[in-house]
């Protein structure tokens, strides 16, 4: 039992870590420095200060403090593309503390976090693009496959920077989507410029980013690479907000125009405002005059009407053909999940005893091997739920779209007549109760394993609850259902069972 709590409390543990907003500054020196309470030190206060108020709707301050150079305090703030307003004035405002106290006397700095990032100077910011510092954080583990895993985020990289470039939105440059590899995984990538850039500037800001790749996150499964002007992300799992991005890019705010911030002048400065409105005067209307307005409104009125009723239909057409575009991805892509009943008997010589690995609550588990030698593991469903085949169909889909290297992966299913299979990826080493509870195997592991171990069902939990495309709630989660490849990798196994045989199936 001390065990068992123990394994949980250090599970909560690590999820802890993982939590942890991460931050990348520099502080330029070239620029020289200023002490507090200068003139250049209070410009800085003030446009800082402004910022996280006047983010715009898409995500992009530029603003200026000061008259007079070199005290002139110039700053941009920028966040991710599908991070909401509220958590981007949220992790600006936090940028704004890190950075001054990371480089309290430099008149020039940078600073990049997860969701956002800031830079000021006493030099003109906006329209300048540059490529240094350079940034990287990359993913811990290695591509399956490096070599295609390259060739195919090459390919994505370009054709999301392509985009990106080309505006992602009104003054927006940002693109985000995901591909397809043979195996099955998915590759997500988001990229992005700041939006005071040409298409030129973009493209080859995102070019020199994607650059660093072969020399920083070479055959890693994910990395970062943070420009002062530019920035890319790609895993292999959904980490970025569809559904913000589509909303920026369907139906932008207006944004007001960007203005330098400047101190207001004393009342003595002779500060004064014009107005070049004058109401008529008794005498100065007539029928004619009358007409001829009420004339000019209609028109306008029924004008912008009908824009807005054109807009209207464009966008709902623009759905339409979106949303059959993804049925007829979704119905290709569940039949290249698909394995006929024929095929799954002869590999495992129809389902014999000697290739079953184990009994579960879900039906019995067999070990095959396809004509590729590729091993696989049959879990044949003991139980008739009261679903049809295309509600099958779609579980399937969702669970297949779940890709993470703690995730047992589904390769596919087979639906004939009364037979129901999942197909999954086979792993080496069983189930993690074989080691805990044998008194020979146990001393296999070590604290060194169990602490892996211990991390890999722990950044898998974190999958499932914040970064996958279907948020998942693993009700049966014990050592029987956390599986050990080659390596003593854990992966999670009977997840997302709950939709395929009902909520009280899994209690």
């Amino acid at each position: 039992m001390m065990l068992h709590d123990l394994f949980f409390l250090i599970l909560q543990i690590n999820l802890l870590f993982f939590s942890v907003e991460s931050y990348e500054s520099y502080c330029y020196k070239h620029n020289g420095n200023y002490t507090l309470n200068s003139t250049y030190s209070n410009n800085l206060d003030t446009v800082l200060s402004s910022i996280p108020a006047n983010i715009s709707f898409n995500g992009f301050y530029n603003g200026s403090a000061g008259s007079q150079n070199p005290d002139i305090a110039y700053a941009i703030a920028h966040c991710r593309g599908d991070v909401l307003p509220h958590i981007c004035r949220g992790c600006i405002q936090d940028l704004i503390t890190n950075l001054r106290a990371a480089c309290p006397h430099q008149r020039q700095a940078v600073e990049w976090a997860d969701d956002c990032m800031l830079k000021y100077s006493n030099q003109t910011i906006l329209g300048n693009m540059e490529t240094l510092p350079a940034f990287y954080l990359c993913n811990t583990e290695n591509a399956t496959n490096p070599n295609e895993f390259l060739t195919n985020l090459r390919g994505h990289l370009d054709n999301l920077r392509e985009k990106a470039a080309d505006g992602g939105g009104p003054l927006m440059k940002v693109a985000a989507g995901n591909i397809t590899m043979n195996d099955f995984q998915n590759i997500f990538a988001l990229v992005q410029c700041t939006p005071d850039f040409s298409p030129d500037d973009c493209r080859n800001c995102l070019i020199s980013a994607a650059a660093w790749i072969p020399t920083t996150c070479n055959r890693r499964r994910g990395g970062r690479i943070l420009l002062p002007s530019c920035n890319l992300r790609y895993e292999m799992y959904l980490f970025f907000n569809e559904t913000r991005l589509q909303e920026l890019v369907e139906s932008p705010a207006p944004q007001p125009p960007l203005t330098p911030i400047t101190r207001l002048p004393p009342p003595s400065s002779g500060l004064q405002l014009t107005n070049n409105f004058n109401p008529p005067g008794p005498n100065s209307g007539n029928n004619t005059t009358r007409t001829i307005i009420i004339v000019v409104v209609s028109i306008a009125g029924c004008l912008i009407l009908a824009d807005f009723v054109c807009i209207f239909l464009k966008k709902r057409i623009k759905r339409r053909l979106e949303k059959s575009h993804e049925n007829v991805d979704e119905i290709s892509t569940v039949e290249s999940l698909k394995y006929t009943l024929s095929t799954i008997k002869a590999v495992t010589n129809d389902f014999s005893d000697y290739n079953k690995l184990g009994q579960g609550g879900f039906g019995a588990v067999y070990k095959g091997k396809l004509s590729n030698d590729r091993e696989i593991a049959v879990k044949r469903l003991s139980k008739i739920s009261g679903q049809g085949d295309q509600e099958f169909k779609n579980e399937v889909l969702l669970l297949a779209k779940l890709q993470h290297r703690n995730l047992v992966r589904l390769l596919g299913f087979c639906l004939e007549g009364i037979e129901k299979l999942l197909i999954y990826e086979f792993v080496q080493n069983a189930s993690l109760d074989k080691f805990i509870f044998d008194p020979v195997k146990r001393s296999v592991l070590d604290w060194e394993k169990r602490h892996k171990i211990i991390r890999g069902i722990a950044r898998g939990i974190l999958y499932f609850h914040e970064d996958s495309q279907v948020r998942i709630i693993h009700r049966d989660l014990k050592p029987s259902n956390v599986l050990l490849n080659g390596a003593m990798d854990p992966k999670i196994a009977d997840f997302g069972m709950a939709g395929l045989f009902g909520q009280d199936d899994t209690q």
